[in-house]
């Protein structure tokens, strides 16, 4: 049976570092999959993440918080493989590196199907599942999928109780505003225990009371935010944990940035990752200093083999500094 590290082993841990799968794009294909989450493993990440999308509509009126100019930066005529089916594939083509999915918009899916799923490939993986989950953002995308928009919090709120009782529970009932079941058996449980794990995505306070009654992790995907921010709404967290009747070092702290390595020095700005393996060292050394035990990278350049010489780069000069 796979036991999961208690959270005092967690934190007493170096910072873990995870890059994004290339689940989008035009290079986004079996081949580039194996390859990406194969090399990732054998150089020393501590995980692979994949993204969410069930449709991407030709207009996009809704703004995209995770972009400095607030448009979606996947263009709808792009190749987008599902999110799970991907974790699934490469469950079976790659041997310790952790699977995670960044971030699973629950009110798209039945949580009785994706809980589903997720023990499926987490059984499969020999426990190395992560759930990142979140509520979305793309009014277009839950209107093309008939879900309420405005209701997806709440929808959410839900879903996270029904996991855990489908997860760790014989008996499974639930009475709620939008899902409903009575005695059922939910079968096999997860390797991880208690549960696996639950990362809460998003930035705003209901994201940081929702990771504090339900979640083992804070993942929120800041675009542009000093470490001092980060970890204020961390503290809001731990505070809300508190109010909740949960231990706050029940809750780690992790997080997304997209990150860009140059050749030559550039200007520091703390709000972004941006520059060479030296000056990512320092910039990074204050991310470990507040506390963040995991920290899930998107390499920002287009092209594939620009950003595999990226990757390598900083498992190479700066992964090995920021864990000695």
């Amino acid at each position: 049976m796979f036991v999961r590290r208690s959270n005092e082993e967690e934190k007493n841990k170096a910072m873990e570092f995870g890059i994004f799968l290339p689940i989008s794009g035009r290079a986004s294909g079996p081949d580039t999959l194996i390859e990406a989450a194969r090399s990732a493993e054998a150089q020393g990440f501590n995980a692979v993440w994949s993204a969410d999308r069930v449709v991407t509509p030709w207009q996009i009126n809704t703004s995209y918080p995770y972009s400095e100019n607030h448009e979606f930066i996947v263009p709808p005529d792009r190749p987008f493989l599902d999110s799970l089916t991907c974790l699934a594939f490469l469950a079976g083509c790659t041997e310790k590196i952790t699977l995670g999915i960044s971030v699973l918009v629950l009110p798209y899916r039945h949580p009785l199907y994706w809980a589903r799923v997720a023990v499926s490939i987490e059984r499969l993986s020999r426990g190395r599942l992560i759930m990142g989950v979140g509520i979305g953002w793309m009014e277009e995308e839950f209107a093309a999928l008939d879900v309420p928009f405005k209701a997806r919090g709440r929808m959410t709120d839900e879903q996270l109780q029904i996991i855990d009782a489908l997860w760790t529970q014989e008996h499974i009932n639930f009475t709620g505003q939008y899902y409903n079941f009575q005695d059922l058996a939910f079968h096999p449980k997860p390797l991880q225990k208690p549960r696996i794990p639950i990362w809460v995505g998003g930035e705003g306070q209901q994201a940081q009371r929702r990771a504090a009654r339900y979640g083992d992790a804070w993942f929120p995907y800041f675009v542009t935010i000093t470490p001092a921010e980060l970890q204020a709404g961390y503290a809001h967290v731990q505070a809300q944990a508190r109010e909740a009747g949960r231990n706050p070092e029940q809750i780690l702290l992790t997080c997304c940035r997209p990150i860009e390595l140059t050749a030559q020095p550039v200007p520091q700005d703390e709000r972004h990752l941006r520059g060479t393996p030296e000056q990512l060292v320092e910039a990074l050394q204050e991310y470990r200093r507040i506390g963040v035990k995991h920290l899930a990278l998107q390499f920002m350049v287009p092209r594939w083999p620009d950003r595999v010489e990226q990757i390598a780069r900083f498992a190479q000069e700066v992964m090995p500094q920021l864990r000695a």
